[in-house]
């Protein structure tokens, strides 16, 4: 009997695929639906930094559809204090950088990496995010990788810093064959970061104030520097924090770009007195949805942003939007493990075939919004958002969704511009009613949602509040169901034009 595996992102109905389902997929020789072609995803990047973002739903907004990553957390010592941060323990509930349930060696670390490769055949990439700094805490973060790549070659390494220590670590990066380096870079002016920094461990001293920001900004800049010219692909993470350094980050997106970072991932901040941080206990507010897609929007021109992050835990696991790191804790773990690649290798033979047929559907879809947009009509751009499991469909249930996807349309096509949760950080003791208030407040500036299916309540409370939830484009594509969705209303639009 063959063993089944959760699929969801390339099977049309969201149901359980087996192996043999995958084998008959690729004897197919074909797409899902009418017709395949080459993809244009690649757009003016060489082969060599496709190859390495390709697959990475970090790097890659496309690739963050079909492929998760996982975080170990083997790194626990940290050179900084942040005021929106604190490395909390032992909260499985809790969605925010620095937290974890379990704190592994390296040993347990790759033992954990086998056993998730074998269940959850969307691994692609395995990070070190902490729970401290992972150059800062070099030698586990060394020896995890080690060990994995002894037993997953093909594995995809990367690395989140504060980027403090990273000057002296940058040779050893390119040893070991990481292609990938985050730098959380929140400002370039220290007095900026002296508000966001109250110390930092340099040279056997802690420093504060505007000295410890000023050696910091060096020593990132530093470090930046460098992996560009080793031809490491860097992305640069910034936290925006209303009224301390959300005005700065456009002065902080054009010197990164200047030195070659390849991505500027502008999150929000996460506060809440409830964390613990200093930030959330003096009352700091983080930015509305608006306000976040307003310095986006800002700092677009030339920019590759990225706008899919979910401030993943130091041990998330699966595809972005969604953590399974409860189900691999260590005691759900044999002592030996032996890696089987058959449904990692299946599954990115199937995924290929789904990524061409989506971007050819996609193209079509856009071409046709471009032949039927009518000047005479006042064009707008709309927001729609989308209940996804993953796979780039439309195909969750309104009421299973903690999240939404966020689309753009107009005429010119469909854009993601982000997401948006439908729960709290940390999850517990809200009631429907409060759930769907959540909701809406969360959905603000959205003109329609789009689900596999939805029930009378949430969709007669949502209507009422001016959001229609549709199901009528159920398991189809994300932006051929927004597109056909936008070209209704525009269609709409001109009948009561012309009436």
């Amino acid at each position: 009997m063959s063993q089944i595996i959760s699929l969801d992102s390339i099977s049309p109905l969201g149901s359980p695929v087996t192996v043999a389902d995958m084998r008959a997929e690729m004897d197919k020789g074909g797409c899902s639906s009418s017709s395949c072609g080459s993809s244009d995803a690649q757009g003016d990047l060489p082969d060599h930094i496709w190859d390495k973002i390709k697959d990475h739903p970090c790097y890659s907004e496309e690739a963050h559809h079909y492929f998760a990553r996982m975080h170990v957390a083997v790194a626990p010592a940290c050179n900084i204090q942040c005021n929106y941060c604190n490395r909390k323990y032992d909260c499985a509930n809790e969605s925010r950088p620095g937290v974890v349930s379990e704190r592994l060696t390296p040993e347990d670390a790759a033992r954990k990496v086998i056993a998730v490769a074998n269940e959850v055949p969307q691994l692609s990439v395995l990070g070190v995010a902490g729970p401290g700094d992972a150059v800062y805490d070099w030698r586990k973060t060394a020896k995890t990788f080690e060990l994995v790549e002894k037993k997953l070659p093909d594995i995809k390494f990367c690395i989140s810093t504060n980027g403090l220590a990273l000057p002296d670590y940058v040779d050893d990066i390119a040893q070991h064959n990481i292609d990938h380096v985050t730098i959380t870079f929140n400002a370039l002016d220290p007095e900026i970061g002296a508000q966001i920094y109250p110390w930092i461990y340099y040279q056997g001293k802690r420093w504060t104030g505007r000295d410890a920001a000023q050696i910091l900004l060096e020593r990132q800049l530093e470090g930046l520097d460098a992996l560009v010219k080793k031809g490491i692909l860097v992305k640069i993470n910034s936290v925006m924090i209303p009224g301390v350094n959300d005005q700065h980050l456009a002065e902080v997106n054009a010197e990164v770009k200047k030195r070659g970072a390849f991505l500027h991932n502008i999150m929000p901040l996460i506060s809440d007195a409830a964390h613990g941080t200093h930030f959330g206990l003096i009352g700091q507010r983080g930015p509305s949805a608006a306000e976040l897609k307003s310095l986006q929007d800002k700092v677009s021109d030339g920019t590759k942003l990225m706008k899919h992050c979910r401030q993943c835990r130091a041990d998330a696991v699966g595809l972005l939007g969604e953590d399974r790191g409860q189900e691999f804790t260590m005691d759900k773990i044999a002592a030996d493990i032996d890696y089987n690649p058959e449904k990692r290798d299946l599954y990115r033979q199937v995924v290929e075939k789904e990524r061409e047929d989506r971007r050819r559907a996609t193209a079509e879809m856009e071409a046709q919004l471009a032949v039927n947009s009518v000047s005479t009509v006042a064009e707008q751009p709309m927001l729609v958002a989308i209940a996804t499991k993953g796979g780039g469909r439309v195909n969750q249930h309104f009421g299973h969704a903690t999240e939404f996807q966020i689309y753009e349309v107009d005429s010119h096509g469909v854009r993601f511009s982000g997401h948006r949760r439908a729960d709290n950080y940390c999850v517990g003791g809200y009631g429907e009613d409060d759930r769907l208030d959540i909701i809406i407040k969360a959905l603000e500036g959205v003109s329609a949602v789009l689900c596999a299916k939805v029930g009378d309540c949430p969709k007669d409370t949502l209507a009422q509040a001016g959001i229609p939830v549709l199901d009528d484009y159920a398991f189809e594509y994300i932006e051929t169901s927004v597109g056909a969705w936008y070209a209704a209303q525009m269609a709409c639009g001109q009948e009561k034009a012309t009436a």
